[in-house]
Order: C-alpha cells, then structure tokens, then sequence
C-alpha cells in the first residue's frame, strides 16, 4: 500500500501559551513549505491542535526533509480513513494483512480525540479480532512483531506503523538572530544548538575554515544561507565581530570553544571575547568531550 500523508508532531511548541504557541505553529509551517518547496515536493499541508499533517506523493523525499527541520520532534508516514469501526478494520486488515501469519504477532495502539460512541478500548478489541480472524496471528502487548497506532480525531482516522524522530527543540527563526564564529567543524555544531533552540545565524568565516562543509551543512539542514567573511586577526577580529553583531542585528555570538582540548587556550580567549567583545558570548560546546563532539558531528553530518 502507498502512504497517503506525513503526521507530523511537534513537542516544546505545544507548551506554549496561545499567542506564542500560534507563532510557532506558523512559523514552523513557513519553514516545512520552504523545505519542501526547495526541493520542488508539491504538498498540501493542514493543521489540527498538536499535529500537522503533509499530503504529499512524494513520501520518502518528504520524510528525509522533515527529519531535519528543527520544532518537529516525530514523524510519521501514514493512512487515512474515516473514523467508524468498518473503515478502520477494512484499513487496518489491508495494512497489515501481507506483514502477519500465525507465527507473528501485533498490538494495536489506539488513541482518540473528539467524540465518538466507542472507546479507544472497543476499537482495540474489534479490529484487534478482525486482524486475528483475517491473518491467523497472535496479540501481544508487551513486545509484537508488528505495531499498529491508530490515531482517531474526529471523523477522521490516520493509521501508521512507525514513528521517526526528528530534529526536536523549537522553529527556526522564533527566538532572535546570533553571528556564529565559525573557525572550524566543531563550530558548526554549535551553531547547530543554537538553531535548534529556535535561533537563526549568521555565519561568520574565517580563513581556518572550508567553505564547502559549511555550505553543505546548510543545505542539509535547510538553513538560510547568510554568510560573512571575518578577515581579522587579535583586536581586530573582536572589533568586526562587534561590527556585523551590530549591522545584522544579532543578539548574541556563538563560538565552539571547549575545555576538553587545548583548555588553556580555550579559557584565555573566552578571557579575551569576554574584555573585548560588547554582546553576550554563548559556548554551547564548553563542557562537551571530544568523543561527544566528535559523535555528535557525525549524528547531524558535520565531517570532522
């Protein structure tokens, strides 16, 4: 069967207040169209409370995009009925029907918003005996061949076998703007913390660093390109930063300083940016390892 939608879930957005919270929605929304629109994924998207649904044709593209845009915590490549017991049994038997034998088995997870005449535990129960009936498999609860989740809202129900994780933390572009000094790999790790806590950046190069790598990070986790030279060495580098912190209208400067390697160094120009530089210095880095920077590189795709 051929997936019909994406079900995508967001965490920290649905902590929010009203107005923040309808922000962030919309914000995310803005950067999911943008992704997809990059990579020319014709969709249509709709908004329901805490979900987000893509309908796309283009399933696996979508998927590996959305994986990378930051808000979204899970996704899921998924079916869509009409929520009566019929058509979620009907639904439910062809999904499953190639996957389970009598040597397998499944459980059902069953979730309901809205109001209906069943519980969530009577859908579980009747389509659970009709996929007994249909495959000759067995329920297990504790630990199934297969699962099935059954999200029912309204009158509609959406029907997935897996749930992917994705970037979490919050939408791009809802908490201010930094300039990321950006001097080698490590740096660009970083920065990625910041994005991921809803901050967009301007990445300012220095010579240390190439250009590719960054820009393959940036198209690989759909970050707008905004990149600055910083061709300054001791007093003058401070002072440019101080510059393009101002000009860009940055609210503060992230660096990848670290303790773990070079420590000594590090702490004499952390001394340094702290005299020097007139913003708040952000080290996302400074108590992380080098085994859990280096991990953590490869996790998100940065080549050290």
């Amino acid at each position: 069967m051929k997936y019909e939608l994406i079900i995508v879930r967001y965490g920290e957005v649905a902590l929010k207040g009203k107005a923040t919270r309808k922000y962030f929605e919309t914000t995310l929304i803005k950067n999911i169209k943008n992704a997809l629109n990059k990579i020319h994924v014709t969709h249509k998207i709709k908004k329901e409370w805490g979900r987000i649904f893509v309908y796309t044709n283009q399933i696996s593209e979508s998927i590996d995009i959305l994986q990378k845009i930051f808000g979204i915590t899970t996704i899921s490549p998924a079916f869509q009925t009409q929520s009566d017991i019929a058509s979620m049994s009907k639904l439910s038997v062809n999904i499953l029907k190639e996957e389970l034998t009598e040597e397998k088995s499944f459980a059902l997870r069953v979730t309901r918003t809205g109001r209906h005449v069943f519980s969530s535990q009577d859908v579980a129960v009747k389509i659970g005996n009709e996929l007994v009936k249909a495959t000759q498999a067995n329920v297990n609860l504790t630990k199934p061949d297969f699962e099935l989740f059954i999200e029912i809202r309204d009158e509609n129900a959406y029907m997935f076998t897996e749930k992917i994780r994705g970037a979490g933390g919050l939408p791009l572009g809802t908490q201010g703007k930094v300039l990321a000094l950006i001097t080698n790999p490590e740096s660009i790790l970083a920065a990625w913390h910041l994005m991921r806590r809803g901050c967009a950046v301007v990445f300012g190069t220095t010579n240390k660093m190439d250009d590719k790598l960054l820009n393959s990070f940036i198209s690989n986790w759909n970050v707008p390109i905004d990149i600055l030279p910083v061709e300054a060495h001791g007093k003058n580098l401070y002072k440019k930063l101080n510059e393009i912190a101002f000009e860009r209208n940055c609210d503060a400067i992230v660096t990848g300083h670290t303790l773990y390697e070079n420590s000594y160094n590090a702490l004499s120009d952390v001394k340094l940016l702290k005299k020097y530089i007139e913003y708040p210095v952000l080290y996302p880095l400074i108590s992380m390892k080098t085994n859990e920077i280096n991990q953590k590189c490869k996790e998100i795709g940065i080549q050290l």
